[in-house]
């Protein structure tokens, strides 16, 4: 298969490439690097990304910005960081993703474990992962040609504790190359309307 990976450059990205590769052609996006380049909250770059790029068979999103502070003191722009980015840069992927999918293919979208397990300064993540959760069960009952849509669900990445730690006092974390996997259920599979939880044991 033919395989987008946006945020190819990241943590997940790049444990992405490396499991899908060993299987599939894999074509990297991101948002300065990679075989092309986007921004995917803009949707007129979304358009001309898949212009370039062409008929793919399965779509991953590994990418997307969140503001982490306090609630007291949250203003709508640090809000807004969230819900341009990592929500709405997903929902336009998801949006122009459907006229370039094979029959049967496949986008795959990432929120994170804070969705069900809120934490401190979290509000905007916990809020924008909910939200992308609820966007892919309400398209998957829409999509055409036997189209599917999944959300992986990571917790905190061991390659990420040095900058998220605090964050997450007493989460496991796990690798980026487990949290792959569960991307590959969801690109390999035939659910839809799925939200895989590459959690720890004690999540």
């Amino acid at each position: 298969m033919k395989v987008v990976v946006i945020g190819a450059a990241g943590t997940v990205g790049k444990a992405v490439v490396e499991q899908l590769g060993q299987r599939h052609e894999i074509v990297t996006v991101g948002s300065s690097s990679g075989q092309y380049q986007a921004d995917i909250a803009d949707i007129a770059q979304v358009r001309a990304l898949f212009a370039q790029i062409g008929r793919v068979d399965a779509v991953v999103v590994a990418a997307g910005a969140l503001h982490f502070a306090p609630l007291v003191g949250f203003t709508p722009e640090q809000f807004y960081v969230g819900l341009n980015s990592k929500l709405m840069g997903q929902v336009n992927v998801a949006l122009v993703a459907q006229e370039y999918l094979n029959d049967g293919g496949s986008i795959t979208l990432t929120s994170g474990i804070v969705a069900d397990e809120p934490i401190r300064n979290g509000v905007s993540a916990t809020m924008v992962n909910s939200a992308i959760e609820g966007f892919a069960r309400g398209a998957a009952i829409e999509l055409p040609r036997g189209l599917r849509i999944n959300v992986v669900s990571p917790t905190v990445l061991e390659e990420s504790m040095g900058s998220y730690g605090p964050f997450f006092i007493g989460f496991e974390p796990v690798p980026a190359r487990r949290a792959a996997l569960s991307y590959a259920r969801s690109v390999d599979g035939a659910q839809t309307g799925q939200v895989y939880r590459a959690w720890g044991a004690s999540a």
